[in-house]
């Protein structure tokens, strides 16, 4: 299994791109992916190991929500998390947001199964719909993480992007 291939993750006009952590030495590739994939920011979660510069410099925002490798996140995360996709999703309906841990098998699966989450998707439908496209993703800590989580938003003003034209799904 190659785990370098991104895997785009679409529900309820989201976009995500879950993607491994890139080096220096491989940045021109990688930055040419995000932007074929129409990404707009590029969320890290890991420790930082390359020039967020070398991503900036291509017009992508690039924001550190680092949180220990193996864990759930912190409430100071998932809150920054969300914030973010709130304002991004309504301020460039249809961009898309990527984010990576070090292999992009536990911490930037985790966040993009909270999105999910908070749009309405049962807790074990998220695993299910991400593991469909990246296989081996959540360890067991996340897992019992994810299946207690209770969404943050109340339904009123949940992350709602249905203004968004753009319609996505798992094909």
């Amino acid at each position: 299994m190659n785990h370098t291939a991104p895997v785009e993750i679409c529900y309820d006009n989201m976009r995500f791109l879950i993607t491994h952590n890139p080096t220096n030495a491989t940045m021109h590739k990688f930055t040419e992916e995000l932007k074929n994939y129409g990404v707009t920011t590029l969320v890290r979660v890991c420790d930082a190991t390359y020039d967020k510069a070398l991503v900036e410099n291509r017009g992508i925002r690039v924001l550190d929500l680092p949180y220990n490798d193996g864990a759930p996140p912190p409430d100071n995360i998932v809150d920054d998390w969300l914030h973010l996709l709130k304002s991004n999703f309504r301020e460039e309906p249809g961009s898309c947001v990527a984010v990576h841990c070090m292999a992009g098998l536990g911490r930037a699966p985790v966040l993009v199964a909270l999105a999910l989450i908070e749009c309405g998707m049962k807790n074990e439908d998220a695993v299910h719909f991400i593991r469909q496209k990246r296989r081996g993703a959540f360890n067991t800590k996340q897992l019992l993480f994810l299946g207690q989580y209770r969404p943050k938003m109340r339904t009123r003003s949940r992350l709602r992007f249905r203004d968004s034209p753009v319609h996505c799904c798992i094909q």
